[in-house]
């Protein structure tokens, strides 16, 4: 699995989270750098998908 590349820009890629997915907070989003795998984890639970799923859907967004 290749690095989540999210710094810089997760600012935008949220706004862009929240409009496809309404149910997820500021809480759900968090990120906090190193701690990339925490911030998919999260999103697994709540979207109920793999992890692969939430990376390519995250890589999308950009």
């Amino acid at each position: 699995m290749d690095k989540l590349e999210i710094k810089g820009k997760w600012n935008e890629l949220k706004g862009k989270a929240k409009q496809q997915y309404a149910d997820l907070t500021d809480d759900d989003l968090l990120y906090e750098e190193g701690k990339e795998d925490e911030l998919v984890g999260r999103l697994q639970d709540k979207l109920g998908k793999t992890r692969d799923e939430v990376v390519d859907w995250i890589k999308s967004l950009g």
